[in-house]
């Protein structure tokens, strides 16, 4: 329903709308404004300081699964649970059955079960030799270790003693690894990557401004206003740490996003105040129009970009609601900064923010002949663009999705250095046991047998190296040991038994859904609760899989609600929707080729796995989802606008796209580039989320919008503008125009000749 109605003289009608009257406000009361904006940042720089001390880290569970349970049964009943630090024990000489070096390990093992933290700790020597914690060829053996506490207080503990471990002495070299480790030092390293790409992105942002103003007080503007939304964004962040945990990655995200949003809503409404001022009004009515008019778009395209990012709260995942707190923050703090801020800055600067020797645009500017030229022949320029986003969006057909390992640090930091050694020199890991819990089958001599068939039967699996049980280890379904006097405490009770399955490297790399379905069979009809690691990592993936169609469903769903009560079309939204999950498509593709497959591995300098850990491409998916339409409400918006005053579909298209074009294009790369800056991070996380987000930028940027969108306009003519009459009332009812439609002697064909 139109909010305005215009005279031939230009002056309302009737009331303006609310955006209008507040961008009066502000240019009207512009010096309180900005006074109380900047207490606002000295506030939000406050408690952005301490905001990094206050996130968290996390690991790869899901709240409530199966695994997680039986690790709360192990750690209650028989103080066993998942180890997640190792010390890896070298010999210089001999081997670890020496007597020196076996006397030496022992000495380490007692001197790391004293660590603050540390709630257990075994040894290839206190294990009775365990096959699987020792190397094939005798030289390097392990001690493995349970810290107690939160993942954040395990972690932070471990910092402390870690790089003390890690030593070079007469007998025995030793140096730390495990899951804890690789995890913290990848925390450690996206610390680092957060502040080099503080370093990078501010003045490059700063002079991609400036090429595009050419006047500094508006580049230096723009970027005030991404600066704020970075700044007040981790103010929120450390408000949120007092009712939830919050990822130490959020951050990541808070800083390019802030930057790209506060920018790209920035560029929007200081190119309507441009507008504004040459076609003759004065500073205040500028301000006015270009908050009433720009304004409506940046709320409504932070609103879709919200939409996107919130649905990530609908994963159990702490790691994963992190980023919908952090993205939905820089959305809001965005949004303040352009509605609130930025206007009352233009109504002081005036004149200074306007280009110099302006003059109207014109009508034949490049995107405004490209849109015609695709328009005159659709087919011609739309099946070709078509064939080559199919072509790039291909790799995603062979998307696998796996588990992190130690793959995601660089080939040089310690505790990859030793998770390699493990998978080199040792036949399995023994970290990475699986745990089988048989509840009510206690270790009475009654049930040895059972016990023994049991554990037999498990170590004939193929990718099963080992069986530890009650009654001794197994390999290749016989006993390859007999217990020690250890083992009746650590595997059983007066009421349940549980068994340790190390599986081969193979086996954890290949299928281990398949081998953790097959040892739950293979452990008999009575039913039986897995753990370890491995299933732990299992039940995070499948959670997070299973949710999947959910999460998109109500994107795809709340986003369509919001294109159509903008359009009043039910084609425009359901266009918008195809347009975008094929720039989805390709930014997966580009993941899967890249990340998975290896391909620029060398380059880019990272190992590939062979898999893809999904809750990262899930992350990137709601993110980009949300900003392609981001530059689909600002490009609708223009389209719009110009079809309410003219009724000219092919003219409408050419004249929003040579008003959007020039602006989403600069804006892209302005995001991109903020993007990028993680390319070059040590993280595979950081540099898939880098990669993959410049990709789709860039993509949504040019073919889709240059390309696709002014052909599928010109083939669906009027449809675009349809809708059934139920939805059709429901839109005069609660939609919001930006303009009111001309009558129809006033409707000028701009582009007609598209139609020919």
């Amino acid at each position: 329903m139109p909010t305005t109605r215009q005279s031939t003289a230009g002056s309302p009608e009737e009331s303006p709308p609310a955006l209008r009257r507040w961008g009066r406000l502000t240019a009207a009361r512009s010096r309180p404004v900005i006074w109380a904006c900047a207490v606002l940042t000295v506030l939000g720089l406050v408690l952005a300081a301490g905001a990094m001390d206050r996130l968290v880290l996390s690991r790869f569970e899901s709240p409530g699964s199966e695994s997680l349970s039986t690790r709360a049964v192990l750690e209650r009943e028989f103080k066993e649970g998942t180890p997640s630090v190792l010390l890896m024990v070298t010999a210089k000489q001999g081997t670890v059955d020496d007597t020196e070096v076996a006397a030496e390990g022992r000495r380490l093992e007692k001197e790391l079960a004293g660590q603050d933290g540390v709630a257990e700790v075994a040894s290839y020597w206190s294990r009775g030799k365990s096959p699987a914690m020792r190397a094939t060829d005798g030289k390097q053996a392990l001690i493995i270790a349970r810290m107690a506490g939160t993942v954040t207080e395990a972690r932070t503990k471990l910092g402390e003693f870690s790089p003390d471990f890690n030593r070079d002495e007469r007998l025995v070299k030793v140096r730390v690894g495990g899951g804890d480790e690789v995890f913290r030092q990848v925390s450690e390293q996206s610390r680092q990557d957060f502040l080099r790409a503080e370093m990078i992105v501010f003045p490059l942002v700063l002079l991609l401004l400036f090429a595009i103003y050419r006047r500094f007080s508006a580049a230096a503007l723009t970027l005030g206003m991404g600066l704020f939304s970075v700044i007040t964004t981790l103010a929120l962040l450390r408000l949120v740490t007092y009712a939830t945990d919050v990822s130490t990655f959020a951050a990541n995200l808070a800083l390019v996003m802030g930057i790209g949003l506060g920018v790209d809503y920035s560029l929007f409404v200081i190119n309507r105040f441009r507008e504004e001022l040459r076609s003759g009004r004065s500073v205040p009515e500028a301000v006015e129009h270009a908050v009433g008019s720009a304004g409506r778009t940046v709320t409504f395209s932070g609103l879709t970009v919200i939409v996107s990012l919130a649905c990530l709260l609908l994963l159990p995942f702490p790691f994963l609601r992190s980023f919908a707190y952090a993205g939905i923050g820089t959305v809001l703090t965005s949004v303040f900064a352009a509605l609130v801020i930025l206007p009352a800055a233009l109504a002081k600067l005036g004149t200074r923010v306007a280009r110099k020797g302006t003059g109207s645009r014109t009508q034949n500017g490049w995107w405004h002949r490209t849109a015609l030229r695709m328009m005159r022949r659709p087919l011609l320029y739309g099946i070709p663009a078509l064939v080559v986003l199919l072509g790039l969006a291909t790799p995603t057909l062979g998307l696998t999705f796996g588990v992190p390992d130690e793959r995601v640090l660089p080939k040089d930091v310690s505790s990859r250095v030793v998770q390699q050694e493990i998978r080199d020199h040792f036949a399995a890991e023994e970290m990475d046991a699986i745990q089988v819990l048989r509840p009510g089958q206690a270790g009475t001599p009654a049930n040895r047998a059972s016990v023994d068939a049991t554990a037999a039967a498990l170590s004939r699996i193929p990718e099963v190296h080992q069986v530890d049980a009650l009654t001794g280890s197994y390999a290749g379904g016989r006993r390859v040991s007999e217990p020690d006097r250890a083992s009746a405490d650590r595997f059983t009770n007066d009421k349940d038994t549980w068994y340790s399955v190390v599986a081969t490297h193979r086996g954890l790399d290949q299928d281990i859904d398949r081998v953790l379905s097959d040892v739950r069979a293979t452990a008999g009809s009575e039913p039986v609760r897995i753990g370890g690691y491995p299933a732990e990592l299992s039940d995070f993936r499948s959670e997070l899989v299973d949710r999947l169609p959910l999460v998109l469903g109500l994107i795809l769903v709340v986003t369509f609600i919001i294109l159509f009560l903008m359009t009043g079309s039910v084609l425009l939204p359901a266009k918008a929707m195809v347009l975008n999950s094929l720039s989805m498509a390709v930014m997966f593709g580009a993941l899967v080729w890249i990340f998975q497959d290896g391909h620029l591995s060398g380059l880019l300098g990272f190992t590939p796995s062979g898999t893809i850990e999904p809750s990262i491409p899930i992350l990137m998916f709601c993110t980009a989802f949300g900003l392609s339409m981001d530059y689909e409400v600002f490009m609708l918006s223009r389209i719009k606008e110009e079809y309410d005053r003219t009724g000219d579909n092919a003219g409408a298209v050419a004249v929003g796209l040579e008003r959007s074009g020039p602006l989403i294009t600069s804006a892209a790369v302005i995001l991109a580039a903020s993007f990028a800056t993680y390319a070059s991070s040590g993280i595979v996380f950081l540099k898939m989320l880098g990669i993959g987000m410049v990709v789709v930028i860039l993509i949504d940027a040019t073919l889709i919008r240059a390309v696709l969108v002014p052909v599928f306009m010109r083939l669906a003519g009027k449809a675009n503008w349809w809708a059934p009459a139920p939805l059709r009332a429901v839109h005069e009812r609660f939609g919001i125009s930006e303009s009111a439609p001309s009558a129809p002697a006033a409707r000028q064909p701009v582009g007609a000749s598209a139609d020919a």
